[in-house]
């Protein structure tokens, strides 16, 4: 938490993440050229940001792309703020998301779990764990072309999220179709891959896809569930606030 601090004391750093909140997924390139600064100096500050697990990268072909982990805030938020000022806090991030422009329909989320492959794998996929930490259950046999739900666990049964199983490589890589039950035509894509870093897992989720009128919904979504998943894999207890309703695309 410390080189998360670290990171946002300063203000280049700040505009940079605002910019990567404008619009998700920037170039090198392009970032240099909406804050005026040198590719050199850029590079540096996105050093900074990335050791601080505030900004991940994704390449596409030859092109790196740049996009806000926002993780790592929540984390903060729940452990600095929220506990002394949440309902307040709570009204007034509503109120300003609702005045907000929606963000770029594409995320990429990043959390490092002091865990296994093989647990993380388990509670993506194991209905039981999911209803914990999601307040919901993801039940299927997660088989490619198998069916995969996101179920309820009030006992009404409903499925707030249908889709298929796009790939399946446990215990590293899970790829899924997302969509409303009442419109399953109008699907995202969702891409969870689970990779062993030092004798941790990094977790990188990427929600692709998905309609602009559902972005704000998953940029603060599935950070409170990485919040929620990594609390209860490293804790065994789960953090307050959750569960949370799935966008869909």
């Amino acid at each position: 938490m410390d080189k998360v601090f670290k990171a946002l004391a300063d203000d280049t750093r700040r505009y940079l993440l605002d910019r990567l909140h404008e619009e998700n997924g920037q170039t090198l390139g392009e970032l240099c050229a909406r804050v005026g600064m040198t590719r050199q100096s850029l590079t540096q500050h996105l050093g900074v940001l990335e050791a601080a697990n505030l900004v991940t990268t994704v390449r596409r072909g030859r092109e790196k792309l740049h996009y806000l982990n926002p993780v790592p805030l929540h984390e903060v938020q729940e452990r600095w703020i929220d506990k002394f000022e949440r309902p307040r806090l709570r009204l007034l991030s509503d109120v300003k998301r609702r005045a907000e422009e929606p963000v770029k329909p594409d995320f990429v989320y990043v959390t490092y779990i002091e865990s296994t492959p093989e647990r993380v794998w388990e509670a993506l996929t194991d209905a039981d764990v999911t209803a914990e930490y999601w307040g919901r259950r993801n039940i299927s046999d997660w088989q490619v072309g198998s069916t995969w739900s996101h179920r309820r666990v009030d006992g009404s049964e409903v499925d707030d999220v249908v889709g298929e199983v796009v790939e399946a490589d446990p215990p590293r890589r899970l790829v899924v179709t997302w969509a409303d039950p009442a419109e399953p035509s109008a699907t995202s894509t969702v891409t969870f891959r689970v990779e062993p870093h030092g004798a941790i897992v990094r977790l990188t989720v990427t929600h692709a896809g998905l309609a602009e009128a559902e972005s704000a919904q998953a940029a603060s979504g599935w950070a409170a569930v990485l919040s929620n998943l990594k609390s209860l894999l490293e804790t065994g207890h789960v953090l307050p606030g959750i569960p949370w309703k799935a966008p869909v695309g």
